[in-house]
């Protein structure tokens, strides 16, 4: 219990760590493609001009695309945790049709933890036979998908939390009214 007796709502804390968590997948996976195209460049197997600044090789491209559906998915899918987590605290109906929902959605949850664990950042530089650019990406790259693993795990606890605290405010608002027989 926080002071004056009012609950944190640690549940919307933990509910708002999976956009957040979404976009730091995205940020750490930029830089790790940003240094393999960096590699990439600059390796002895490059031929032709180096791409201008800003810009990327097409294998730097087509993983950063990837990556960023991955993170936008992964994000969209959070954004559905979150409100119907706040849903979830308020009194009233449809609760149960909220927790039928957050179930089905983790289904899409664990395609996107899949899809990250399959690590295409670390995959498709052998198809594009680009060493040059697998030998640049960092060593750390290949824990990223535990960022998308930790995302769900937080909105699982913060929807637990969540309907956790609306059935104490259902029961709260349910003590003080007539029953009928």
């Amino acid at each position: 219990m926080a002071e004056g007796g009012r609950r944190r709502p640690t549940e919307l804390v933990l509910l708002a760590l999976g956009p957040v968590l979404a976009a730091a997948y995205a940020a750490v996976n930029h830089t790790a493609i940003r240094a393999g195209v960096r590699a990439e460049v600059t390796g002895p197997g490059w031929e032709g001009d180096p791409p201008a600044a800003g810009e990327m090789t097409a294998l730097g491209t087509d993983l950063w695309r990837l990556t960023w559906w991955i993170a936008a998915f992964m994000g969209v899918v959070a954004v559905a945790y979150l409100v119907m987590g706040v849903l979830l605290r308020r009194r009233g109906r449809g609760r149960t049709l909220l927790m039928v929902l957050s179930g089905v959605l983790m289904v899409p949850y664990a395609l996107v933890f899949f899809a990250a664990l399959s690590n295409p950042v670390h995959v498709l530089p052998g198809l594009y036979e680009s060493p040059d650019f697998a030998a640049g990406v960092p060593g750390w790259q290949a824990a990223t998908p535990l960022i998308v693993l930790v995302a769900g795990l937080t909105q699982a606890a913060g929807m637990t939390m969540a309907a956790s605290t609306g059935r104490r405010a259902a029961r709260a608002g349910a003590g003080g009214e007539i029953t009928r027989a």
